[in-house]
């Protein structure tokens, strides 16, 4: 829906509220003229249902107005008298139109002081229940979202099973686009394969202000921005679903090219306006290797996983293997050939290692028209290892459209800045003439910035050699601590915790540092500081 179509089926809903309540104002001692005033309807209702008049605010933000708005329903029905659990019933059954058989088909007085504690412990604990998950949802859509690492794209930066709060604030909260939707559900309600979501009606795309702009090498949640031929129904995968922006799968990935970068890939490793890019000291950057080695320095795959492991003695020496991925083993009985993926630490560490034969680390030679990269077409040759240059779009500038450069901007033209911002646009070529919707298009101009997102892991990463550019409004947020770390391959859940990561931060230079000790002594001092305000409140009442 455009901000005409909102505004206009806002009016309605303020018509209909004024005829269903009109009266209902008027026996509460109040003008029936300001049942008809937007917003300022909301405020004087709040204070005839005896709530707070902040209230109000609840009702305009997306997924909290879905709670809020059937309690005003209740609340204002139980204010003039109608509290049975059949009232409560009819009143939300019937969308809140049981208001009109009040307003109209009674005479009930206005109770201005009516009690409006439960008159239960199922009620109150209702009450609770409601209201902490309006609470959660608030802090969960424009503040703090728990995240899980599903991937080893960012290995060994961040690991697979860390369980990350990312920031909404830093680059400014994304306001919900789905109007209608589970309460901190992302696309799917749990056990189940039905969405929590309606992709219709949809608020256009807004960000609230942030403090902090994406800097070149930032760690960035994102809806993943090619995520329209995944449905969550069976048999999906046969057709094409357009999912709203805020639905999109969540990924994670470095930010190595920011707005107005050129960037290139050589031999796997990121340039930026013809430099190597300097990475942060956390930065653990991952290739794939060939390890020849006389013995066998892997544990053979025993559970239904298929899984190899490092042991922890390599050959009666000690060594750190966590940085070592691997992904096969060749030879039966020497020498043995282990596929692996690791950091260049790791390898040089390795080295050391008396059964090494050699180590190698895997090339991918550019290819013409390699379909499984960004921009690909016939006379470009590319690799996961090799691409580019390319120009990284960025709000406000201006590029020639040629057939060159158009596999690279025809997604951010159609798409990111065509169908998700409104406007159904189609980019077709005839001969040397390309034209949009019928329009000679020679030049584009960007309506927002973009952004180049790769993983760590650079020969294991499905990220922008792939899918192309980022666009800002497909940003979610930035991860800014791990609050807990699991290791899928220990068995027991405190075995299985990662104890040197658990509350240490995402960003930063030099070696992790673990605050879970402080966070412990903050979460004691509140604990016994609620303990003796309690008991010094229950001694006063005595």
């Amino acid at each position: 829906m455009t901000l005409i179509q909102w505004f206009i089926f806002f009016l309605i809903i303020q018509v209909i509220h004024f005829a269903g309540t009109w009266r209902l104002y008027v026996r509460a001692g109040r003008k029936a003229w300001e049942a008809a005033v937007p917003v300022y309807n909301a405020v004087v209702l709040m204070g005839i249902i005896n709530r707070p008049k902040w209230w109000t605010i609840l009702l305009f933000i997306p997924i909290v107005n879905l709670i809020m708005i059937p309690v005003i329903w209740v609340e204002t029905a139980r204010s003039f008298g109608f509290t049975s659990y059949k009232d409560t019933a009819l009143t939300i059954l019937t969308l809140g139109l049981y208001l009109f058989y009040i307003n109209y088909a009674t005479t009930a007085p206005y109770r201005a002081d009516r009690d409006i504690n439960p008159k239960s412990s199922s009620g109150e604990w209702t009450s609770s229940l409601l209201f902490a998950i309006v609470a959660a949802t608030i802090v969960h859509t424009y503040f703090m979202q728990p995240f899980v690492i599903p991937t080893s794209s960012l290995e060994k930066t961040l690991l697979v099973g860390d369980w990350l709060f990312v920031s909404k604030f830093h680059y400014g909260a994304r306001t919900p686009i789905t109007t209608v939707a589970t309460p901190m559900l992302h696309d799917t309600i749990y056990g189940t394969k039905t969405k929590s979501y309606l992709s219709k009606p949809q608020l256009p795309y807004f960000r609230l202000p942030g403090f902090q702009k994406i800097k070149r090498n930032d760690i960035v949640v994102f809806s993943w921005p090619v995520d329209t031929l995944v449905d969550i129904t069976p048999g999906s995968m046969r057709g094409s679903v357009r999912k709203p922006i805020d639905k999109k799968s969540n990924y994670v990935k470095r930010a190595v090219g920011i707005p107005g970068d050129s960037l290139e890939v050589r031999n796997g490793y990121v340039y930026i306006n013809g430099k190597e890019n300097d990475l942060p000291d956390r930065a653990r950057i991952q290739f794939s290797y060939e390890i020849t080695s006389n013995e066998l320095l892997v544990k053979r795959a025993t559970d239904a996983t298929g899984n190899y492991s490092f042991p922890t003695d390599l050959v009666n020496e000690r060594y750190e293997i966590s940085d070592i991925i691997l992904a096969d083993v060749k030879g039966e009985n020497g020498p043995y050939v282990h596929i692996a993926h690791a950091s260049e630490a790791a390898i040089a560490k390795l080295k050391n290692n008396s059964n090494i034969v050699n180590i190698e680390r895997r090339t991918f030679q550019p290819i013409d028209n390699n379909n499984t990269i960004f921009g690909h077409q016939p006379g470009r040759s590319s690799s996961v290892d090799t691409f580019g240059p390319i120009y990284i779009p960025e709000e406000g500038k201006t590029v020639a459209i040629t057939q060159e450069s158009l596999p690279y901007y025809k997604r951010i033209i159609e798409v990111y800045e065509g169908y998700e911002m409104g406007e159904e646009r189609k980019i077709t070529v005839n001969g040397n003439q390309i034209l949009l919707n019928g329009e000679e298009l020679t030049e584009y101009t960007f309506k927002q910035d973009y952004y180049w997102l790769m993983g760590d892991n650079r020969h294991n990463s499905q990220d922008a050699r792939s899918w192309g550019y980022v666009p800002f409004n497909h940003v979610v947020g930035k991860p800014v601590f791990v609050w807990l770390s699991l290791d899928a391959n220990k068995k027991g859940f405190f075995n299985s915790i990662r104890w040197d990561r658990v509350f240490t931060t995402v960003g930063g230079n030099g070696p992790l540092v673990s605050y879970k000790y402080w966070f412990l002594g903050a979460l004691l001092l509140y604990f016994g500081w609620s303990f003796f305000r309690k008991k010094k409140d229950s001694k006063t009442k005595k």
